[in-house]
C-alpha cells in the first residue's frame, strides 16, 4: 500500500517504506474443492485499523469519483452494483477499499504494490497528478463488472484514458476463472489468467513473465503496448515478451525485500521443487505438489519463514532480519476471497494474520457485525481490529512463552468458526427467498465474528495476567520471611 497526500498547491506522493503486499492466487483445478482462490496481506502501517463494509445496490445520478489522494477525477455509471470491501478508518488519504465481492460473483482484490524500470518511465512515466492510483480502484471497478475480465477491460481503459499514478498488480476472479493484471507504466497493463491447475504468489514486483499476443484466452494487455517496446528499443524483436524482463525491476532490494517471500509461497505449496531465495528465476506460474486446501493458502499469506532459519520468531533474528516476511507487523488486514459455483467466502483476518484468526463472512450479508465498524489510529477497545493486534502485541512481548496461547485460540476459534459457517451452509441449500438468504447469512456473520472476538478477549486477559509477572521490578522473595 501507498499513502497520498496534498501538499499545498501541488501533489506529494509519501510512500510507506517498502512495505507493501503479498497476494496469492489459486484456480479451480489445484484447490481440494474446485474452488478459486486469490489473496493477499494489506501492508501499510503497525497501527492502521481496517473495516468492514457491506454496500448495497443504489442507483446515484451524476455519479462522479474524486479522489482524495490526488486529481483523479472519473464519471461512474449510475446504476453501482451491491459489493463488500474494507475501508480505511478514516479516508483523508482515500477510500482504500482494498478488497471484495460484488453482486455478480466477482471478486477483486487491489492492489500489490509495484515497481517499474527507469527505462520504461523515460519513455511512458506515471501520470501522479491525475491518474488512477490503488485508493480508487476498488470504489470505480468493482460496483460496475459482471466478470473478471470485465474487471481488467474496465480498469485497463481507464488506465489507458486516465493514465496510472504507480505500478500495481491487480487480482480478479470468478466463478471460472482467476486473473492477474500488472501496470508497468503511466498507459500500459496486461494481465494473465492463472491456469486452473496452478497458482502463482507474487511480492511486490511486476512478475508476469511471456506474454502470448495470440492467445487471447489466457492474456489481455493495453493497446499497442508490442508497438510501444518496438519503438522505443526496449526488447528485442526477435525474442518473447517478456514482460517482467521488460517493464520490471532486478536490482539488490528484490533480493532481501520481494524474491524470498515467492521463493518461500512456493516451498510450501511445491516442496518437490528447489529454488533459491534470491533467485531472479522464479516462475509466476508454479504447480502444487498436492491440492490446495483454503488453510494452505492462509498458511502462506501468514508465514514469516516458519521452521527456516530466516524465521523473524527466533531470537537470533530480532532485529537482525535477512529476508522480509510475508506475514509482518505492518500487516493491517488478510483476506481470501473463495469462490465455488454460486458459494462466496471472504475470508477476512483483521491484524497480522499470523496472529489473528480467518473469518469466513458472506460478503452478500447487509448489516457489519458491530465491532467490525470501528476503530481509529489509537487503541479503542470496542474495534474488531484492535482486540486483535493487542492479543498480537501481548504475544509478542515474549514470542516463545506466550505463542502457544495465541496458537490455541487460533485452532479452537478455526474450528468453531468452520462448525458455524458448516452449519449456516446446510440451512441455505435450500431456501430461495431473498429476504430469508440475507437474514440468514447477517446471523451467521454476527454468529462469527462473536465467536472470533469472545475467545480473543479472553486471550487477552490471559495474556494479561500471566504478564504480571515479567515485570523488571520482580525480587525472590525469600518464603521464610
Amino acid at each position: 500500500m501507498i499513502l497520498q497526500k496534498h501538499g499545498k498547491g501541488k501533489i506529494m506522493i509519501k510512500k510507506v517504506g517498502r512495505s507493501a503486499c503479498t497476494s496469492i492466487l489459486i484456480g479451480k483445478k489445484a484447490t481440494i474443492d474446485q474452488s478459486i482462490i486469490i489473496g493477499r496481506n494489506e501492508d501499510c502501517k503497525t497501527a492502521w485499523p481496517k473495516h468492514l463494509a457491506f454496500n448495497q445496490h443504489q442507483v446515484k445520478i451524476n455519479n462522479i469519483f474524486k479522489s482524495k489522494a490526488n486529481k483523479f477525477t472519473i464519471d461512474l455509471p449510475n446504476e453501482i452494483f451491491s459489493y463488500s470491501s474494507t475501508p480505511e478508518w478514516t479516508d483523508q488519504y482515500g477510500l482504500f477499499e482494498e478488497d471484495g465481492f460484488n453482486e455478480y460473483h466477482v471478486a477483486m482484490s487491489a492492489t500489490e504494490s509495484a515497481y517499474a524500470n527507469e527505462r520504461v518511465l523515460a519513455c511512458d512515466p506515471f501520470n501522479e497528478e491525475t491518474g488512477i492510483l490503488e485508493e480508487a480502484m476498488i470504489t470505480v471497478v468493482l460496483p460496475y463488472i459482471k466478470t473478471a475480465r470485465d474487471g481488467i477491460k474496465r480498469l485497463g481503459n481507464i488506465v489507458e484514458t486516465h493514465g496510472a499514478a504507480e505500478a500495481n498488480g491487480i487480482l480478479f476472479a470468478d466463478k471460472n476463472e482467476a486473473w492477474y493484471m500488472e501496470i508497468g507504466s503511466g498507459h500500459h497493463w496486461v494481465a494473465q489468467r492463472i491456469p486452473d491447475d496452478s497458482y502463482a504468489v507474487v511480492a511486490n514486483q511486476l512478475s508476469i513473465q511471456i506474454i502470448d499476443f495470440n492467445d487471447s484466452d489466457n492474456f489481455m494487455y493495453s493497446n499497442n503496448i508490442n508497438q510501444f517496446v518496438i519503438d522505443h528499443n526496449l526488447w528485442p524483436q526477435d525474442k518473447p515478451f517478456d514482460f517482467r524482463r521488460i517493464f520490471g525491476t532486478h536490482d539488490d532490494s528484490d533480493l532481501t525485500y520481494n524474491t524470498p517471500r515467492v521463493w518461500i509461497g512456493q516451498k510450501i505449496l511445491t516442496p518437490s521443487v528447489s529454488n533459491q531465495p534470491q533467485s531472479f528465476e522464479l516462475p509466476f506460474i508454479q504447480k502444487p505438489d498436492h491440492p490446495i486446501s483454503i488453510e494452505d493458502a492462509q498458511r502462506v499469506l501468514s508465514d514469516h519463514y516458519n521452521g527456516t532459519p530466516y524465521d523473524l520468531t527466533k531470537a537470533k533474528n530480532v532485529n537482525n532480519s535477512t529476508f522480509r516476511p510475508i506475514s509482518i507487523a505492518t500487516t493491517q488486514e488478510s483476506h481470501l476471497l473463495q469462490l465455488k459455483d454460486q458459494n462466496m467466502t471472504q475470508w477476512l483476518a483483521l491484524g497480522i494474520a499470523s496472529q489473528s484468526v480467518y473469518i469466513p463472512f458472506y460478503p452478500q450479508g447487509t448489516i457489519v457485525p458491530n465491532l467490525f465498524k470501528y476503530g481509529k489510529k489509537e487503541y479503542s477497545a470496542n474495534s474488531a481490529y484492535w482486540v486483535f493486534k493487542l492479543a498480537g502485541t501481548l504475544v509478542d512481548r515474549n514470542w516463545a512463552k506466550y505463542s502457544p496461547y495465541l496458537i490455541n485460540t487460533q485452532k479452537e476459534v478455526r474450528y468453531t468458526l468452520k462448525k458455524i459457517r458448516y452449519q449456516y451452509d446446510q440451512k441455505l441449500v435450500n431456501e430461495t427467498q431473498q429476504n430469508k438468504v440475507i437474514d440468514i447469512v447477517n446471523q451467521a456473520n454476527k454468529e462469527m465474528a462473536q465467536v472470533a472476538i469472545k475467545a480473543f478477549k479472553k486471550l487477552i486477559s490471559q495474556l494479561i495476567t500471566l504478564q504480571t509477572a515479567d515485570s523488571p521490578l520482580s525480587f525472590k522473595i525469600d518464603p521464610n520471611l
